[in-house]
This record gives C-alpha cells, structure tokens and sequence, in this order.
C-alpha cells in the first residue's frame, strides 16, 4: 500500500511572497522605517525651531532686564551698601526692571583679585533670572545719575544698536590688529560693552541671556585665565578672549562710553575730560577708585550720590 509523500519544499518561494512577522527582512525593514521617521522628524523639528522664531514664553510678571551689582560687605560700610542699593532699585522700579545684589563672599575664585566675582555673578544672575532677557552689570564704584533712560530705548533696541555700534575699530585701542566686525546686525548682538583710551571698560556693560551668554561668561571664568595674574585681572581676560575668540567677537558690540561708562575723574591715560560725565549722561563710574590708595571710593560716590538726590527733589530727571 502507497501513501502519498508531501510535497517537497522549493528553495525559491513564490513571487511577492509575504514576509513572515518575525523573520530578519521584516525586522530589517522596520528599523530602516523607524530611522527614517525619526529623520524626519528631526528636521520639521530643526527647521520649526530655526525659522519659526520660537522662543519660550515668559512667565507674566518677568522683568525684562536684571541690573546686577556686586558689593563687598568686607571692604564697604553699611552706608555705603545701601545708597548703592538705593540708586539701582530706583532706577529698576521706575522702567519694571529688577535688581540683585550678591556679594563677593557668594562665589569661590581663589586666590584670584576681588574684582573676578563680577563674572560669577553674571552667571548666578542668569541661573535665578532665566526668562529674563537682558542683565545690566554695573559696579558698584558707580551710579545711575539718568534714572529716566530706558535701556531698551537707549541702547538695546536692534535699529538703534545698528545706529550707534562702533564698526571697524580696534578692540583694544589704539591700534589693536583685531577689530570689530563692520556688518552685524542689532539683533545678533549678546554683548555691549564700551572702551576707553587704555582697553575695554568691564565696569558697565550688558548681556543678552541665552546659552552663547552662559558660555561667554564660562569662558572669561576659565581657571587657566585666572592663573595668568594678568595685570587687570579680569579685564584683560576679557580683551584675551574678545580678541581671540571669534565666537565672541562676532556676538559684540562696543557703543560710545558717554551711554553707558562716563567717568567721575579725570584720568589722562583713559580719555581725560572727553570721558568725563556729562549733565543728563545714564552712569557715572568712579574708575579705578578701588585701585588707587589716594583716592576714596566712598567720598567720590557721596558726590554724585548728592547731586542724583538734588535733581530727584527738583523732579529734574
């Protein structure tokens, strides 16, 4: 008796025969898709984040600017501390900006000058304030004489930044090989500073926040630049790496000292009576006062402190 043997299986399988579920063509084929979903969607993101203009909303209430002094409670009296305060907090109520004061002791900068903590600051002032967009720092060695400027107005508006930014000019004066780019546009722009007749004024200048920000001022922080013991310390740090860094140089704008760096003195080597304060200048800084032992911070702040009161009670600003 024959029984019937199954047919023998062919080793070509039919046209277009179905993949099974589980076999490694299936599998290989699912994964090449998921890859290119992710692509895709990888590049909608991209170009929605590029070209929409998003950006994250700010909480309501968020001011929109950070004045940002630093004081130092082991070298300043009592007094001293809050007429600072004082001047800062009427200038940020007047515009809705708001204020911070840490003090030196806050950050750990070693055995590097006092002077570095302004830098630390900056980046303490980002973390607390992150929707904020713009961090003014000011020294203390110095005051708002003009509360009724509007920063924005003032300087931070892209069309008048455009307007008033210096092009094509040595970043440290007077004949520095590297200069300021002579095409940028105001609304590129993360950091306005100003210069005198020795170098760059890091006594007043503002920052745009954002992640370029936060590397800027991890940057200028670096420990190998505070190793150098350069001669101005965390000034010519920051002429260091303006000059030498074109990521930074391409986000900078120096703008003319009387709007936003006008002196107290007069000192010959950084500009003499042309740098000097004006009638109706935004600030007034007391350069240097902290460095010269026959000179005192607090008698020369006093003197503009009574002239800003003045013309307060006169209503004159």
């Amino acid at each position: 008796m024959h029984f019937a043997l199954p047919p023998r299986k062919t080793s070509h399988p039919p046209p277009y025969a179905r993949a099974s579920r589980s076999s490694p063509i299936r599998r290989k084929q699912l994964q090449f898709g998921a890859i290119i979903a992710c692509g895709v969607l990888l590049l909608l993101y991209l170009a929605t984040y590029l070209f929409s203009g998003y950006s994250e909303r700010a909480p309501s209430g968020t001011p929109e600017v950070v004045v940002v002094t630093i004081l130092d409670e082991a070298t300043m009296s009592d007094e001293y501390r809050d007429r600072i305060k004082e001047n800062r907090n009427y200038y940020a109520a007047r515009h809705g900006y708001t204020t911070f004061f840490p003090d030196v002791s806050d950050y750990d900068f070693g055995t590097s000058p006092r002077s570095w903590a302004a830098v630390p600051a900056m980046r303490h002032a980002l973390t607390l304030y992150p929707h904020s967009s713009f961090f003014f720092l000011l020294s203390p060695h110095g005051l708002i004489m003009n509360p009724s400027v509007d920063l924005k107005q003032h300087i931070l508006n892209p069309k008048r930044l455009e307007s008033i930014m210096i092009r094509d000019a040595p970043v440290v004066p007077p004949d520095s090989v590297i200069r300021t780019f002579s095409h940028l546009k105001g609304d590129k722009i993360d950091l306005v500073l100003t210069q005198d007749n020795e170098g760059l004024s890091q006594g007043s200048f503002i920052l745009r926040r954002g992640e370029w920000s936060k590397f800027f001022l991890d940057t200028w922080f670096d420990p190998l630049y505070r190793s150098y013991n350069f001669q101005k310390a965390e000034g010519h740090a920051l002429e260091h790496v303006v000059q030498w860094h074109p990521t930074i140089l391409t986000k900078l704008a120096l703008v003319p000292q009387n709007l936003l760096n006008s002196y107290g003195v007069d000192i010959q080597s950084r500009g003499g009576r042309d740098a000097m304060h004006k009638e109706g200048e935004f600030v007034v800084r007391l350069v240097g006062c902290e460095l010269d032992s026959s000179r005192y911070c607090e008698k020369e702040f006093d003197q503009y402190y009574q002239q800003w009161k003045a013309l307060l009670n006169k209503g004159s600003i």
